[in-house]
């Protein structure tokens, strides 16, 4: 099993507006980039059974050559500042991939 903390350079979460999240996954070199984007091992379904969340709230999956990246973007839970959120920036919603594994 691949731990992806262990290929990727930068695991994060952020908004992406008030009512959406985005989470980066850059990897550290090109060709662990490539393998896991061509192998589309990041889909909706895992990201969603990942984050115990709908399926239909993963709003997309994108691989991004350029920056050896792949964004994934869901609907908030709940909006940025509103009653009962907990993470105004979103910058800490990216633990569960921290411990994401793949073969």
């Amino acid at each position: 099993m691949i731990k992806l903390f262990d290929v990727a350079e930068v695991i994060r979460s952020k908004n992406s507006g008030p009512y959406e999240l985005t989470f980066d996954i850059m990897f550290k070199d090109q060709a662990t980039f490539e393998d896991f984007a061509s192998r589309n091992i990041m889909t909706p379904a895992v990201f969603a059974k990942l984050y115990g969340i709908d399926e239909a709230q993963v709003m997309s999956v994108i691989a991004f050559p350029p920056s050896k990246a792949v964004k994934i973007t869901i609907v908030r839970p709940i909006s940025s500042g509103a009653l009962g959120e907990k993470d105004v920036y979103g910058a800490q919603q990216h633990k569960p991939l921290l411990g994401f594994e793949y073969s």
